[in-house]
């Protein structure tokens, strides 16, 4: 059974890292989520809230990380998966998260990105001419690490597969299952 493997920390989005996980689970992958140390990881649900100029934050789900980044061998995962929240603005300082996102575009597995995740991607200097979709105040940094920002559902660009945020659930994984079946199908 192939495997995918979820990036994440605390205070990444509730339902970007559950959701995913739950669908991939459904596809019947095998998922793994990887963290900077192997511990119950505290989850956050950003919200939009009427005269807020941002989104608000109020606490989400806990759940365990199955593997600390530093243990992570990428060559056993087809797959990747990148939730934003705040998780990748520290993530992305991470020695060993940047050596695993950087395996999986060296080697052409399918990647899905979201929301702030490509703060992370950015960091690892894979968006270079690449076209991805991030939450919409990402954009500068989309673009200063030299890709195209596009404020769209599902982007798909080769092996990746991004979306703005939350709300792009489903256009977002039906993109991203679709390329796994193609890429690592599952064997019935």
């Amino acid at each position: 059974m192939p495997k995918v493997l979820i990036v994440t920390g605390d205070a990444a989005e509730d339902l970007e890292v559950l959701y995913p996980y739950q669908r991939l689970l459904e596809e019947g992958y095998e998922v793994d989520i990887a963290a900077p140390s192997v511990k119950k990881l505290q989850f956050v649900v950003h919200d939009f809230a009427d005269g807020f100029d941002t989104y608000t934050e109020k606490p989400g789900h806990s759940w365990n990380a199955d593997v600390a980044f530093a243990d992570v061998e990428p060559d056993g995962y087809a797959a990747l998966v990148i939730p934003g929240g705040r998780a990748p603005e520290y993530l992305r300082l991470d020695e060993d998260f940047l050596r695993i996102v950087r395996h999986f575009f060296t080697a052409a597995k399918p990647v899905a990105q979201i929301c702030h995740g490509a703060l992370a991607l950015a960091a690892a200097g894979v968006l270079d001419g690449r076209r991805t979709a991030a939450y919409p105040a990402c954009a500068p940094e989309v673009r200063l690490a030299g890709g195209t920002f596009v404020d769209a559902e599902a982007v798909v660009d080769g092996n990746l597969v991004s979306a703005r945020a939350w709300p792009d659930h489903p256009a977002w994984m039906r993109a991203f299952v679709e390329l796994l079946r193609a890429q690592a199908p599952v064997k019935s």
